[in-house]
């Protein structure tokens, strides 16, 4: 049995100002961007997120430029498989996340718990 809920909604930019971008983005959905959090660093910029809702991330990158999911889980593993199961596949297993594709040619993530009061509204999977 584990659990998984929707995490993350990030928004890939091709640019080399993930700042403007983050900006954009901030003022596009009424969310100031959150500097001080701890995401906030390298290529990514966290929006200022209520804790019941998904997180925002712009982050910056070098393929074309995107929307993605994220989906958190308390067993990445058992997550992976189900979807796999779905019909999904791999794309990359990287050190804390799963890079896959949906078969309808979509990209997301499979990703460790990220936000508090997990497993508050996650499926449970048995």
């Amino acid at each position: 049995m584990h659990y998984s809920r929707l995490c993350a909604v990030l928004i890939d930019c091709k640019t080399d100002d993930v700042d403007a971008a983050a900006r954009f983005w901030g003022e596009a959905l009424g969310r100031p961007v959150d500097n001080d959090h701890p995401g906030t660093r390298g290529p990514y910029r966290m929006l200022e997120t209520p804790p019941d809702e998904p997180i925002v991330q712009i982050q910056r990158v070098d393929h074309e430029s995107r929307v993605h999911l994220d989906i958190e889980t308390d067993d990445i593993a058992a997550e992976v498989a189900r979807l796999e199961g779905l019909g999904a596949k791999v794309v990359n297993r990287l050190e804390r996340w799963v890079v896959m594709e949906a078969p309808t040619g979509q990209r997301f993530c499979v990703v460790r718990v990220q936000r508090p009061g997990f497993p508050k509204n996650a499926n449970r999977w048995d």
